[in-house]
């Protein structure tokens, strides 16, 4: 699994934008920039829906003054099912939708696993990213949401 220190892989996924989907690769997107990145195992999913996404938008305001330039939503959905979603929140413009429907890039972090009923998906968790360098990774404990709260990304971001 990806580490503080490792650079990011080079991966093509699609980004949901509100004009549809463009193709993107997050090491490019993540160049220059500190971003906070959150994975969850899917979009319209219990705790994603009212917990996840919900919290780093309420959050997106002390984000950015913290110095994120990105906050960004990974998750191993098709970029149409991640647009549905992030305008279902208002979510879409405001927060970046990574649509990793083949599960490319959440391979190549490691955090990828297989759910018996959903397929491949990835695991919850958020990452802290400057200049293309993971400064802090955080996953969550199966069936656990703490760590990769928006406040808790705060918290360690302010220590």
């Amino acid at each position: 699994m990806i580490k503080a220190g490792d650079r990011l892989p080079s991966v093509t996924i699609q980004q949901a934008t509100p004009e549809g989907e463009t193709n993107v690769d997050p090491s490019v997107l993540f160049a220059g920039k500190k971003v906070v990145m959150f994975s969850l195992p899917g979009a319209f999913t219990w705790t994603c829906s009212t917990k996840h996404l919900p919290g780093y938008l309420a959050k997106l305001p002390e984000l950015k003054a913290s110095g994120v330039d990105l906050v960004v939503c990974l998750s191993v959905n098709d970029a149409p099912t991640m647009k549905a979603w992030a305008e279902q929140h208002d979510a879409l413009g405001k927060i970046v939708m990574l649509a990793d429907g083949a599960a490319h890039f959440s391979k190549a972090l490691g955090i990828d696993y297989f759910d018996d009923e959903m397929g491949i998906r990835a695991r919850r968790g958020v990452f802290v990213i400057e200049n293309d360098v993971v400064k802090s990774v955080d996953m969550e404990a199966p069936g656990t949401f703490k760590v990769s709260s928006a406040e808790a990304c705060l918290v360690g971001m302010n220590k």
